[in-house]
Formats: C-alpha cells, sequence, structure tokens
C-alpha cells in the first residue's frame, strides 16, 4: 500500500507536463524508457541497496562493492541486456567501481589506440570480464604533464620485448581506479625507449596479477594507496599505487595503431591520422559535462524537495509556520541552481552533436574543427564541474543543519563528484587552454598534456589575432566575427520586460566575452616575450576563458548531426545548423507549459550569471548599472513563476529514492519521521550505555581519573 505524499500539494501546483518534460530531460523517449527500466531494476532488488554504506568500515565496504559489481555482472548476463542498457544498469547502482575504469577507459583504450589484431586479442576477453582492465597513467610525481612520467618502456632487441621500470619513487603509478586490489592487467603509460633514444609517452598492456591465484606477478609491487576523503563516497573504489622492477612484456602489448616499434627496435608512424585518437578526448569530455548535469540535478532535487518540506518561522495566530522555498532568499540561490542543472543538461547534448561531428570529420581527414572542439570541451569541462562541485555544497547549505548529515546524501554525493574539477585536467589549467597561441618551443618544454591544457584561453587569442587576416570565425567562436559591432554596441534595454528578449541577453554575453578577448589580446600584445605574457596574465586569461563557456552555455543547443560526407563541406559550415539555445526554446516542444519552464529556466541560468559576474558587464561597457537593476527585476519574477512548479521540475529527472540515496530528498516528503528512523541504525545506537563509559566517563564523574587506566 502507498504511503501518503507530503508533496502532493505542491505536485497540484504544477502549470505543465511533466512526462513531456521528463522526456526532454532524457533527450529522447528512448533513452527516456530505457533509463527509468533500468532505474526501476536496480531499485527494486535488495543486493544493490545503499543503506548504510556510509557507517560500513573500509574492508567491509570494499567487498561489499565487490559483491554489488558481481550481482551486476551476473544480471547482465541473465537479462542479456544491450551494452547501452548494462551501461545504465551500472550507473543506477551508483557505487564507484572497479568496472567504471574497465569498461570506461580500459576498453576504450584499446579500441582506439589498439592495432585490429591486438583489439581482436584483447577486447573479447575484457568484454567477457575474463581480464580485468584499469588505465594506468598517473604517477606520483605526475599527473596533468603526462610528457613528465617517469615510467620506462626499453625495446630490447635481443629478446623482442619491452621492459617496463619505474626508475624512481615518484615513477610509481598512483590513483588509477581499479588497480590497488582488483585489475589484472592495466593500460600502462611510459616513455617509450628504443636503440638509447626517447620517443614518447605511449600505452602498454601489461598483466599484473595471476589470472589463477590473484598474486601480483614477479617484479610487481602494487596495492592501494588509502582512504579518501568523505564516507562511503569514493572509498569503494580501489585506487592503487603500482611499482615494476624490470618487467618483461612482448613487443605486440605496446598499442600500436599510430606508431609501430619493429622487430628491429625502428619506430615506424602508421598511416591512421594520430589526430584520430584525440576524438577520444572530446567524447571523455562531453561525458564529464553530461555527470554535471547529472550530480548537480540530484543535489537540486534533494534541496528542493527539503526546501518544500521544511517550515520556519513566519507563523502567525498559531497557523503553519513558511515553507523555506517561499523566502525570496532561498529561491535566489536554489532556482538557479535548478536552472544549471537544465542549462548543464542542454549544452551536454549539444556536446554529443559535436563529438559526432567531429568524428566523421576526423574519419574523413578533416581535422579543421579539432582545435575549436577540443578548446571547446576543455572549457565546458572547467566550467560545469566547478559550478557543480560549488552547487553540491551550497544545496548542503541550503538543507540547515539536517543537510550535514550523512543521511541527507548530500556529504556523500560532493565527496563522490569532487574530484571531477581535477581529473581530466585541473579546471583552472584547464581555462588557459582557451586562450593563447603559444610557440612550438613552449610546446616542447611542456609536452602534449599541457600544450592540450593551454588550448582553452589558446584558441580564443588566436582567433583574436586572425581577425584582421579575413579568416572567417567559426563554430563557437562565431560572434568575433562582428567583433567590430560588438565593441561598439549599446543594450536597448528599458525595461525588465526586455531581458527576455533573445536577441537582449545573447548581443550582452557576445559584447562582454569580446571585450574582454580583445582586451586580454591588446595586454598580450605588449609584451616582447608572449611566454612572459601569458604567465602574468593569466589571471586575466582565465576571466575571458569563463566568459566565452558561459556564452556557450547560454546559446548553445542540442543540434542532429549533419550526415554530408566531411570532405564535401566546406569549413564554414561547420556549425552551420546552430541556433540559440534561447532561439531554440521559441520552437514548438512537445508537451503543454513545457516550453515556457524551459524559457523561464533559461532566462534564470543568463540573468544570473550576470548578476554574479555583474563587475565584467559594467567594466567592459556592455550595459548601465540601470540595467543590470532591471535585470534583477525580472529576475525576481521569474523566482516566482518559477516556485509554483519546482517540484514538479525536480520530479522531471525521474530520479528513484534509491538512486538519489537522501532523506530529505524523499518522493513523498515523508522525511522527518525517516530521519528519526535514520538516527536509530548508527551503531553507537547499538547499546545505551557506550563503550568506553565504564573506562573514561564513570571516573570524570566521580571524580577519580587518577586511578583510571588511560
Amino acid at each position: 500500500m502507498k504511503g501518503v505524499d507530503h508533496l502532493a500539494h505542491e505536485r497540484n501546483k504544477t502549470e505543465f507536463d511533466v512526462d513531456a518534460m521528463k522526456i526532454v530531460w532524457a533527450g529522447s523517449r528512448h533513452a527516456f524508457e530505457l533509463s527509468d527500466r533500468m532505474a526501476r531494476l536496480v531499485a527494486s532488488d535488495p543486493a544493490f541497496q545503499k543503506d548504510g554504506r556510509t557507517r560500513l568500515g573500509r574492508k567491509e565496504l570494499f567487498k561489499n562493492t565487490l559483491r554489488k559489481a558481481a550481482h551486476a555482472w551476473k544480471r547482465i548476463l541473465e537479462l542479456r541486456l544491450t551494452e547501452e542498457e548494462a551501461g545504465w544498469l551500472r550507473n543506477f547502482v551508483d557505487e564507484p567501481s572497479f568496472t567504471d575504469l574497465h569498461w570506461g577507459m580500459f576498453i576504450p583504450a584499446i579500441k582506439g589506440q589498439g592495432t585490429d589484431e591486438q583489439q581482436q586479442k584483447w577486447l573479447p576477453l575484457a568484454y567477457k570480464m575474463q581480464i580485468i582492465g584499469c588505465y594506468a597513467q598517473t604517477e606520483l610525481g605526475h599527473g596533468s604533464n603526462v610528457q613528465g612520467l617517469e615510467t620506462t618502456a626499453t625495446f630490447d632487441p635481443e629478446t623482442d620485448e619491452f621492459v617496463i621500470h619505474s626508475p624512481t619513487l615518484t615513477s610509481s603509478k598512483w590513483w588509477p581506479g581499479g588497480l590497488g586490489k582488483v585489475s589484472t592487467h592495466a593500460i600502462v603509460y611510459a616513455r617509450l625507449i628504443t636503440n638509447g633514444q626517447e620517443h614518447g609517452v605511449h600505452g602498454f598492456i601489461v598483466q599484473l596479477r595471476s589470472l589463477d591465484d590473484h598474486m601480483p606477478l614477479p617484479g610487481i609491487t602494487m596495492g592501494d594507496i588509502g582512504m579518501k576523503f568523505g564516507n562511503g563516497a569514493y572509498n569503494t573504489m580501489d585506487n592503487g599505487v603500482l611499482t615494476f622492477d624490470h618487467i618483461r612484456i612482448p613487443r605486440n602489448q605496446m598499442l600500436m595503431r599510430v606508431l609501430r616499434v619493429t622487430r628491429e627496435g625502428k619506430c615506424v608512424q602508421s598511416n591512421v591520422p594520430r589526430q584520430l585518437i584525440y576524438g577520444t578526448m572530446v567524447f571523455v569530455r562531453q561525458t564529464i559535462v553530461a555527470d554535471a548535469s547529472t550530480a548537480l540535478s540530484r543535489a537540486v532535487c534533494i534541496a528542493t524537495r527539503y526546501s518544500a518540506v521544511r517550515r520556519q518561522f513566519g507563523s502567525q495566530d498559531g497557523g503553519m509556520e513558511t515553507q523555506v522555498i517561499d523566502y525570496k532568499t532561498q529561491q535566489s540561490r536554489l532556482f538557479p541552481l535548478l536552472a544549471s542543472a537544465y542549462a548543464f543538461r542542454f549544452v551536454g547534448e549539444w556536446l554529443k552533436w559535436l563529438y559526432t561531428d567531429v568524428t566523421q570529420r576526423l574519419q574523413a581527414n578533416d581535422f579543421s574543427t579539432l582545435p575549436e572542439a577540443h578548446a571547446c570541451t576543455a572549457g565546458l569541462k572547467s566550467l560545469t564541474t566547478t559550478a557543480t562541485a560549488d552547487a553540491i555544497e551550497e544545496c548542503r547549505k541550503l538543507c540547515g543543519g539536517h543537510g550535514y548529515l550523512c543521511a541527507s546524501g548530500l556529504p556523500e554525493l560532493f565527496a563522490v563528484y569532487v574530484p571531477a574539477c581535477t581529473y581530466e585536467g585541473d579546471n583552472v589549467v584547464l581555462l588557459l587552454q582557451h586562450i593563447a597561441d603559444r610557440k612550438r618551443s613552449l610546446y616542447r618544454i611542456q609536452g602534449k598534456r599541457e600544450e592540450k591544457k593551454l588550448e582553452v584561453a589558446r584558441f580564443l587569442m588566436k582567433t583574436v589575432s586572425q581577425l584582421g587576416s579575413g579568416k572567417k570565425p567559426v563554430g563557437t567562436t562565431a560572434y568575433l566575427g562582428q567583433v567590430q559591432d560588438l565593441l561598439q554596441c549599446c543594450c536597448d534595454v528599458q525595461t525588465a520586460e526586455d531581458w527576455l528578449k533573445p536577441s537582449v541577453v545573447l548581443e550582452a554575453f557576445e559584447a562582454r566575452s569580446a571585450r574582454m578577448c580583445v582586451a586580454r589580446a591588446q595586454n598580450l600584445s605588449k609584451f616582447e616575450n608572449p611566454e612572459d605574457g601569458f604567465a602574468e596574465l593569466s589571471a586575466d586569461l582565465v576571466e575571458a576563458a569563463v566568459a566565452h563557456c558561459q556564452l556557450i552555455v547560454v546559446s548553445k543547443r542540442k543540434e542532429e548531426p549533419d550526415l554530408t560526407p566531411a570532405m564535401a563541406r566546406d569549413e564554414s559550415d561547420h556549425h552551420n545548423k546552430d541556433e540559440g539555445f534561447i532561439d531554440k526554446l521559441q520552437q514548438d516542444i512537445p508537451g503543454k507549459g513545457v516550453n515556457q519552464q524551459l524559457q523561464n529556466l533559461c532566462y534564470i541560468y543568463a540573468l544570473n550569471l550576470l548578476h554574479k559576474y555583474l563587475g565584467d558587464f559594467l567594466s567592459t561597457g556592455c550595459i548601465t548599472p540601470k540595467q543590470a537593476s532591471l535585470a534583477n527585476d525580472q529576475l525576481r519574477s521569474l523566482y516566482s513563476q518559477i516556485r509554483p512548479n519546482a517540484i514538479a521540475l525536480v520530479d522531471a529527472f525521474n530520479y528513484t529514492d534509491h538512486y538519489l540515496g537522501s532523506v530529505l530528498g524523499r518522493y513523498d516528503g515523508n522525511v522527518y519521521p525517516k530521519l528519526y528512523e535514520e538516527a536509530w541504525k548508527d551503531p553507537l545506537n547499538d547499546s545505551v550505555v557506550p563503550d568506553g563509559y565504564h573506562e573514561y566517563v564513570h571516573p570524570m564523574l566521580k571524580q577519580q581519573l587518577r586511578n583510571a587506566r588511560l
């Protein structure tokens, strides 16, 4: 029998078709139906329950994770799930484990960097989980700077083998998930040395543990690196340490899709374009942006539902107190986060289109759009992960003291998510990828990974520097083609309602970004040495990168791939179907009231950014103080319009209570009885008098500490 829905009165206020919004959020009816089916399958299986995870000790926690991973694989086989269905099932199990790296990094690395022969040998084993792999790149001494890795792979022509070795303590592989206790194999990244010459960092398939007794192979030392931040959280993952003492592997276990080492030890470039592998990076970052919208939406769902349940102050004549969600201060902090969740979702959908487009072009040897794709995905990865980590913490605070309880789900959600700000590139460094075109000598000094990390900042400055050459900016920088107009335009907002005009919002964001880019480029030109200028102005360049990336989120939407053969398209056709995200919302979106709610959310996202970064808009002369005040007036109006629909907008995420993992965010709003019930499950409450009372507390109370055994 179903319980009482304590949020029914909120859901009765809804002004739009929630089921239609669920499909919009999922991206398609197919995606909605598949994800909904897998979510309910996991939620209904007692083997996947998450209760008490934060109370477990590390060994028990890890063993429980292994059990769930094994049960998930068993169900995948029993139900004969497709690869897509299996991916959703693992996602809804909602527990970081070795399988994340096996399916998410090990297999893609072999597919992307292995030859056809290598794929035929290793992929069937990996797909059947007959071997379990991880991705061993990061070392104790080097993370982002891949070219600084110290592990070596020296070719021995006498035996036709590579000798894998860790020459220093800092060359120890450090952090790879799944490495510590589970993985049998790894893609190990090491410095390739043949005939006494180095040839950069390359990947090698290395067996780590026996397939019989799971013991490390001779010459290999490995283990777990220890507890991480938070209870439960990422401590379900065996992030590991690994060292090699002159381990030998066959020559054919070097991933040789791009570079091949012959029997004689010669390095031969294959006919496969190196850039084709870089498309994987676009895919990984696109996935990270999609994950940001998921994590943020989970936190917002919890905070929104609890804000509607919680009542504080405002009682008159003994009546009910005011719902926390009705306070404007709560709305001004919560609703922009709700809007951000939707905005990040849609820019993630657009990135899927971008990945498809780039992949098609790369396969046709068209590399023209790759620099922009790298810059764009690097910037959006940085922007969305930073905003999401901050937003989860803000949602915790929006839930008051109860948000600090593990039962709220927010502490663990934060602890699991926050590493996203540093993996796949530190976020501040990634933003610097957008700004300056530095000399190749600097690239050689800093290495390919750092070249990538300078791309976001570099790309913008390069685009600005080419404006006078007649080369037309395309894609996300197309607006810079009207830079003269954007430098001179004046915002014509006269009333608060004018801020609901798409052209007004887009012009303000384009003018802000263009003026900041031009100003930074002018300042850079004053330095004789570009490297000195870049170092000195890096903080300013980051600000310009942020402005550009925020413009992308405001203006981009999901696109259908252009199936025209890439070679038949002109470079100017890149993103030729791009429309402003806000413009997209002027179209007919199915479902009563859905379009209006999305418009409200998008304007909240844009105008809240304008408010938050008001200094940029005022200092560049994009708007006046009066217009800024009108934008705030419009924001308050939008909050009022969102208010009756807030619960329904988070219901549209379609998260089960199992996946949400929060007493505060329960669908039925029955928070207080469940929170009280949850408290008694703590091990401290197993006994009325705590262990240690008689040894330590009783002597204090009786003034007998001198005789106590401490």
